[in-house]
């Protein structure tokens, strides 16, 4: 036998003790787990989650901040329609930025130091943006913000599952989405009775509230951990989960896990979930909802109105189901939903485009975007972000989260971008090539997505890599 042979086989066998360890552990946890969580108040978690989350809401803020002031601004500062669209889009290429570095930054200073530093980039663009007289400022305050919303779409929920015990881990995940779909709702609505500049100062909230708060609530225990803080990595840990909780376990199941599993994920599993969230078409639908309902026929008002409080509402519903159904079941009923409701839009615009049932083509086009969006918020939303934050090992967490973050974002862009080109060539060609889409999501969730209800970050990244 070659000498190579016995090391891989040796690496082999680490790896299945490993996860045989790990899943004893399981076993152990579920004897008594009932028991521990009723014992478990982890208020500081849900502290630490209220806080974090304020980076998710200023990146609703961000991402609703355009549209309601659109025509103000292009007033006051007589911006020509290309300088607008420039302010509007550069926010985009600025989240890529973000997400680029997103990871690096969150490796070195942690992730409350990446939280501090991407709240001051948004709180600088904001006031940028409020004192701004001409294009330059503008467009400098909105790229400072972009980069604080792109690499906030990374951390809250990279912070939010390293903190979280697994059984409420997917519901406090989750919570980035639902905060985001606020953030972006809120904007839309005080947007309508705020001057520009004004809407400009409430996002500086959140991020006082982000910037005090941090000071508050304990770093990651996994991350410092991996850069060698022993003893603070069991303070943080015991601060958690509550001072009279034995962390014992919990504690030796992360310290095996960082001490001996060093390999390479299967960063498919991420990155292709980013894929299938953006190239679905939700950002095409969400940024040209009126203009879709126009095109249909169908009051603008009435459907955008529907459309934000859906999106709300379906996502808190999702949230709440994520730890009891899990994640594979929401993504899938998503994708069928998505399916749907691409169906019914482009059914819609074919009887338009052929005046077949004019009477109803309305009626299916708004029925097929809520059912879209509906689906969208209760799983394809959330979910992949939350399987994202599970599946990377912490060792390179880093690097795979800022690829398939940077992935997310440049979807965004594309989709956005060729939205308007696909409707000019073929309004229901257009979704009738999203509901493919969306079928091919199905099954990429029924082959490739593993289901991480219920198990330790360290369970599932001892599984996956097995």
């Amino acid at each position: 036998m070659a000498p190579w042979e016995d090391t891989e086989r040796g690496d082999n066998s680490a790896q299945a003790e490993l996860t045989e360890s790990l899943i004893h552990v399981k076993a152990r946890d579920d004897t008594n787990g009932e028991e521990a969580g009723r014992r478990r108040q982890p208020w500081m978690v849900y502290l630490s989650t209220i806080v974090a989350v304020c980076g998710s809401y200023e990146f609703g803020a961000c991402a609703g901040y355009s549209s309601p002031t659109q025509s103000a601004i292009t007033e006051d500062l007589s911006l020509s329609t290309a300088e607008y669209s420039v302010f509007g889009s550069i926010l985009t290429f600025g989240a890529m930025i973000g997400a680029i570095t997103s990871g690096v930054i969150a490796d070195h200073i942690g992730r409350k130091g990446a939280m501090r530093v991407y709240a001051v980039f948004c709180a600088a663009g904001w006031l940028s943006i409020y004192f701004a007289e001409g294009i330059v400022a503008l467009d400098i305050g909105r790229l400072a913000g972009g980069y604080g919303m792109g690499a906030f779409s990374y951390v809250v929920p990279i912070y939010i599952a390293e903190i979280a015990p697994m059984e409420l881990r997917g519901a406090l995940t989750s919570l980035n989405q639902v905060m985001i779909c606020a953030g972006v709702s809120v904007a839309y609505i005080i947007g309508i009775v705020l001057s520009w500049r004004a809407l400009a100062l409430t996002g500086l909230i959140p991020c006082a509230i982000l910037l005090v708060g941090l000071f508050f609530i304990p770093e990651s225990p996994r991350w410092l951990l991996k850069r060698g803080h022993h003893k603070e990595f069991e303070v943080a840990l015991q601060k958690l989960r509550g001072k009279d909780v034995d962390v014992t376990r919990e504690s030796e199941e992360i310290q095996n896990y960082i001490e001996e599993l060093q390999q390479l994920p299967k960063a498919h599993i991420g990155i292709g979930l980013m894929v299938i969230q953006q190239f679905g078409g939700i950002n095409g639908v969400c940024f040209y909802t009126a203009s879709i309902f126009k095109s249909a026929g169908f009051s603008t008002n009435i459907g955008t109105i529907s459309y934000a409080c859906i999106q709300v509402v379906v996502t808190v519903f999702g949230a709440t189901l994520i730890d009891k159904a899990g994640r594979k079941p929401l993504l899938l009923v998503s994708g069928v939903g998505l399916v749907l409701g691409c169906s019914l839009a482009a059914l819609s615009f074919y009887f338009k485009a052929h005046d077949i049932a004019t009477k109803a083509s309305p009626a299916l086009a708004v029925a097929g975007i809520l059912v879209y969006i509906a689906a969208f918020s209760v799983g394809m939303g959330a979910v992949p972000w939350v399987v994202m934050s599970e599946v990377f090992p912490i060792n390179i967490k880093g690097i795979a989260g800022s690829l398939a973050t940077l992935v997310n974002w440049f979807g965004a862009w594309a989709v956005s971008y060729t939205f308007n080109f696909l409707m000019s060539w073929s309004s229901y060609g257009t979704f009738i090539l999203y509901a493919a889409i969306n079928a091919l999501a199905i099954v990429f969730v029924v082959y490739v997505v593993p289901e991480t209800k219920g198990r330790s970050l360290e369970e599932i990244q001892a599984t996956i890599n097995t």
